[in-house]
């Protein structure tokens, strides 16, 4: 299931147009002048506003030239970078310096203009920018003492770029707001130059606010084409914002293997916006989500997946909540890679974001929870053609009116975006400019603002193998973003220590991108067929033929998929539901998506028409069932699970299966829960904490079939109903839905010596015959998820399991269900 929107033909769309703004303009805000700023000068006293605004200083590589040109010292700051050779603005505290420097191979000048003012002012001054020929890095270097003194830039100091190129070379009778030089929107190459638009730098480490505002909704003035290419954007673009280092800690970083752990996906503003227990100024706000981590750590999460935190378009998103035909709430339409947005920030003075955090960060590290970040390099935020076939009238916000083909893949014309992703104009991550700002902004995030790891929209675009004209996916491919990802951020070991935590969407909309179990060594992947077999399994049995052997694969950790190029169980992300779909209540409550409600439920367009979904013949008790087992399914498998935020305890958007746009309670989490709720809560909580208490169930490698210590038990072994081996005609006969299975836990360094489930997908019920549970051992209940057995005890805690026989015994399992035994 491809993310968020349909794709989007005008900038209009939801989220299309909002988003691609953003890319326009970077603010630079100097720590405020608060220190020292030139030999034999001091600095005023910094006011309370003036603290806020320092912020911590982020290093950042250039990016390489085409053809690869770089050396050593342009490699990540982890390996020693020289702080000459980032890219962004840099604040030298001792020399009283900032520096700015920008990557374009094809820009022909370009120069900084500097503010002291976010937006509805005019610049203070500008400086041209001197190219390095050799690395096609711009830069130059400013005083800031200058700055305050002659032009009167006092605190934060805001920044952007003007480009001229072959399409429109300076002209001296340029002035902002005229034509003088223009010689065409894009040329033959590609090139896109218009120096009306003021461009917010790649590196910038904030930005001071969106392309559209609740006060200013409108992208026009970006826009390129015969209308807008005479507007000049530099009173309402985003600016960058320099920022001075301020030792904000984040914490100790867990350590743990990815296949201890349970990931929790959330959206950052929804987890707190509608929490009454966060204190209002502090809802939807990294401060707020920083309150949640002790509450998660308790429900069992080892690790928090927040969707895009990355710079995005959303500041519209208040102008009016009900009217959600441009908002853009999910966050994937970057806008910039290095800037945490700023509208999850309680404090959104310059620096703030930044500072805030990094203190989200340290609670939830305090709490031995990993923080993970969804990050979109797919395509970005600058969006599309105004109309389909104007290749005119495209919106410059940043990479684009920088270096066109060195950002985005281009058609063979060179005229229009190449887009097999369905949301937006394929990023160019076989060019080497691409490939290092990715690398770049990584490494910012993991060691500078203390990520642990990243899940990667639509992934499969990063191995792709060519810059313009095609899609070729190839992972061994040494010269795509994929490698240099998997080389600058090695993968976490399988036992885990230190690395990074690298997880794939393997899948976009377009040909060849369907990459399940086809991601490098090291790399997770959600896989969609563990959702899928279960999904059918579950609601479509009659209309769609699901066999025990599939049941098994997928419960076994999908050896088909990642056993045979060397991966383990935990490569693979098991999910029954994520942010792009049903919620898990929604699953199995819904026959069909229903996205046109009114506000605050919709409408949204967009959305799969193949859920694979049920109401379970519309009974609660029946549904919430269906949902026990689909938690049971994930906790109970070999793998890592992933569950969505609100699933503990059965949230739902009433059949809204694809919210992207809904800034609204019905996706904000923090509703009081009903009885019902707090039950399932407290079933999610005990199966999270079963599954941690069993290293049985989380294997480091693919289960054995052998006795290993001749207790007459192999690791996993499994069982007709009747007690059998299935034969072959067992495992793939689709009329047969139950399956049991044991595994030895003393062959998997497992407390309890075996343990046993029995599932049965079949409506009525179905009597097994239990297994061995091991010498002198009886089976005893941990949980049977059926509706008689639901209740706060449904899992029974540890030592309180009541007996249910050894060898032989016949137990009787109703339909649709599953029962969970430990020997003792």
């Amino acid at each position: 299931m491809p993310t968020r929107m349909p794709p989007r033909r005008t900038l209009s769309h939801p989220a299309g147009k909002a988003a691609s703004a953003a890319l326009l303009c970077a603010a630079l805000a100097v720590p405020a002048l608060a220190l020292p700023v030139g030999a034999g000068s001091s600095a005023p006293a910094a006011s309370a506003a003036t603290e806020r605004g320092a912020a911590a200083q982020a290093a950042a590589s250039r990016p390489a030239a085409d053809g690869d040109r770089r050396d050593a010292a342009s490699r990540d700051r982890t390996s020693g970078k020289r702080a000459a050779d980032r890219l962004g603005a840099t604040y030298d505290e001792a020399a009283g310096t900032i520096e700015f420097r920008v990557y374009s191979s094809r820009a022909t000048r370009i120069d900084v203009y500097l503010y002291d003012e976010a937006s509805g002012a005019q610049e203070k001054t500008s400086r041209q920018l001197t190219k390095d020929d050799d690395t096609d890095v711009w830069s130059v270097t400013v005083d800031a003492a200058e700055l305050e003194a002659e032009h009167g830039i006092e605190g934060a100091v805001h920044y952007g770029y003007r480009a001229w190129g072959p399409n429109w070379p300076y002209d001296e009778a340029w002035k902002k707001g005229s034509d003088a030089g223009f010689r065409s929107d894009v040329d033959a190459e590609g090139n896109r130059f218009n120096p009306n638009k003021l461009l917010f730098d790649p590196y910038a480490r904030e930005l001071s606010h969106d392309p559209r505002t609740s006060a200013q909704n409108s992208e026009d003035v970006y826009a390129t084409g015969p209308q807008h290419r005479t507007e000049d954007s530099g009173q309402q673009a985003p600016k960058g914002v320099v920022l001075a280092e301020d030792g904000t800690d984040t914490g100790t970083k867990p350590s743990g293997a990815l296949k201890d752990d349970v990931l929790y996906e959330v959206h950052l503003r929804g987890l707190t916006k509608n929490d009454a227990s966060v204190p209002e100024d502090e809802r939807g706000t990294y401060r707020g989500a920083a309150r949640k981590a002790a509450e998660l750590a308790e429900l069992g999460v080892t690790a928090v997946e927040f969707l895009p935190l990355q710079e995005s378009q959303n500041d519209a998103n208040d102008a009016d909540p009900q009217d959600t035909a441009d908002d853009n709430y999910w966050g994937y339409e970057t806008l910039n890679f290095f800037a945490p947005d700023r509208r999850y920030a309680a404090d959104r003075s310059p620096g703030g974001p930044t500072r805030e955090f990094k203190a989200m960060v340290k609670a939830f590290h305090d709490a031995g929870i990993k923080v993970l970040a969804d990050v979109v390099y797919n395509h970005a935020g600058e969006g599309g053609p105004y109309e389909e076939d104007d290749k005119d009238t495209y919106n410059l916000f940043s990479q684009r009116g920088l270096d066109n083909p060195a950002y985005y893949s281009l058609t063979a014309d060179r005229q229009s975006p190449v887009d097999n992703t369905g949301v937006g104009g394929n990023v160019n991550t076989r060019g080497s400019a691409s490939r290092q700002l990715i690398v770049d902004s990584l490494a910012y995030w993991k060691d500078e603002l203390g990520v642990d790891g990243f899940r990667f929209d639509l992934a499969p675009v990063l191995g792709n193998t060519c810059e313009h004209e095609c899609f070729r996916y190839d992972r061994d491919d040494p010269g795509t973003a994929l490698s240099a990802v998997t080389e600058a951020l090695p993968p976490r070991p399988a036992k885990g220590g230190p690395g990074t935590d690298l997880i794939a969407e393997p899948w976009a909309l377009g040909e060849g991108t369907y990459q399940v179990g086809e991601f490098p060594a090291g790399w997770a992947e959600w896989n969609d067929q563990f959702r899928d077999t279960f999904r059918r399994d579950q609601n479509s049995m009659g209309s769609e033929e699901i066999t025990p052997g599939q049941l098994a694969t997928r419960l076994a950790g999908s050896s088909d998929l990642y056993g045979d190029d060397g991966r383990h169980p935990w490569n693979s992300v098991n999910f029954m539901v994520a942010h792009d779909g049903f919620t898990l209540a929604d699953l199995y409550r819904c026959d069909k998506k229903d996205n046109g409600q009114p506000w605050p439920y919709g409408p949204s367009d967009g959305g799969s028409d193949n859920n694979i979904s049920w109401d379970q013949g519309g009974g609660a008790a029946a549904q919430r069932q269906a949902a026990r087992n689909g938690m049971t399914f994930q906790m109970l498998s070999a793998g890592t699970p992933m569950m969505t935020g609100g699933d503990e305890y059965l949230r739902s958007v009433k059949c809204n299966n694809n919210p992207y746009n809904l800034d609204s309670e019905a996706n904000w989490l923090g509703h009081e829960p009903d009885a019902d709720q707090r039950t399932f809560h407290t079933f999610t909580q005990r199966m999270i904490a079963f599954r941690k208490a069993h290293p049985a169930l989380r294997p480091s490698g693919f289960y054995s079939d052998a006795d290993g210590n001749g207790n007459g038990m192999p690791q996993l072994s499994w069982h007709t109903p009747e007690g059998a081996a299935p034969t072959e005609a067992y495992w793939n006969d689709p009329d047969k839905h139950a399956l049991g299975w044991r595994l030895d836990g003393t062959e998997l360094g497992d407390p309890a010596d075996a343990l046993y489930v029995a599932y049965n997908g079949w409506s009525e019920a179905v009597e097994f015959t239990l297994p061995s549970p091991g010498e002198g051992k009886k089976w005893h209940v941990v949980t049977d998820t059926d509706s008689a057995a639901e209740g706060e005890d449904q899992v029974a805690s540890p030592g309180s399991e009541k007996p249910l026989g050894g060898e032989g015994t016949v137990h009787s399992v109703k339909g649709r269900s599953a029962l969970v035994l430990i020997a003792r």
